[in-house]
């Protein structure tokens, strides 16, 4: 089992594992239907893939339409996905396939407003690791498909030296020799820094990446000025869409912004469930 049919099986189960007793005493017998699931607002789509999984693995001979993909834009009315299959497995997934779908599509719908404001610019728009715990693969999947990039996945897979590093290690110069010593040269190594003095610390100390935590736009242009090239630049802290311009004309590699997931709202969807004809009472 993958990482998202875990996601998803821990979802059913905590939905219906012990039972769904409305709809089993409804239809104690096995029945034919239809599932649409309609749009109520303007939004851009992600989560079709997990939607379709979760039908599936209740009933794997569902048969199942996909109007549009994962980062197309949807207009409010309009039909996302068509599902015909048993009604009892139907009903038991319909609310797990929503919740994935609504959070995931808020997710691109935040992340494409985000992605829109920076399309002239040059400057890489990338999430964080704030995300629903669990649920960070989906997530990240999201934030692509509303346009935007990923960060490191999580601690395995980037090195991110941050304050707390630095206070543990007794400095910057220490946290990144540290690293140097054992870390494989393919990996790259980011320092947060707060200030012009810890930029020119990271710098001096070798850093690949230099991220700019929560520094004014003013000080943030002046510490791109210093470092001159010499690193990829990062902003991070205090990431909303108000500041986006000011931040990327301060000159900064990347914005990551974890407003992406963590404030995301999720979209309106619903789904209409159409019954077939009750053969046992024909």
């Amino acid at each position: 089992m993958d990482m998202v049919e875990q996601i998803i099986s821990l979802a059913l189960f905590e939905d219906s594992g012990l039972g769904d007793i409305t709809s089993e005493n409804i239809l104690p017998l096995s029945r034919q239907g239809t599932g649409v699931i309609i749009a109520k607002q303007d939004c851009i789509l992600a989560g079709t893939r997990v939607a379709q999984k979760t039908f599936h693995m209740l009933d794997p001979d569902m048969d199942i339409q996909v109007m549009y993909t994962d980062g197309d834009a949807v207009q409010t009315g309009n039909a996302v996905l068509e599902v015909k299959g048993d009604l009892l497995c139907l009903l038991k997934a319909e609310r797990v396939a929503l919740n994935f779908l609504q959070r995931l599509s808020g997710i691109a719908t935040l992340t494409r407003t985000y992605a829109d404001v920076l399309k002239d610019s040059r400057v890489r728009l990338t999430d964080t690791r704030k995300t629903t715990p669990g649920w960070r693969l989906l997530e990240k999947q999201a934030v692509r498909a509303g346009g935007g990039t990923n960060h490191r996945f999580s601690l395995f897979d980037g090195i991110l030296i941050k304050d707390n590093h630095i206070a543990v290690a007794g400095g910057i110069a220490s946290a990144v020799e540290a690293v140097q010593k054992q870390a494989s040269h393919l990996m790259k190594i980011e320092v947060e820094v707060s200030d012009m003095d810890q930029v020119k610390q990271a710098l001096t100390a070798g850093a690949d990446v230099i991220m700019l935590d929560n520094m004014s736009c003013a000080a943030m242009k002046q510490a791109v000025g210093f470092i001159n090239g010499r690193a990829l630049v990062e902003a991070s802290g205090n990431v909303c869409l108000e500041r986006l311009n000011d931040i990327a004309a301060a000159g900064v590699d990347l914005i990551s912004c974890g407003a992406l997931t963590h404030q995301a709202q999720a979209v309106d969807l619903s789904m209409q469930i159409f019954p077939g004809p009750d053969k046992n009472q024909q």
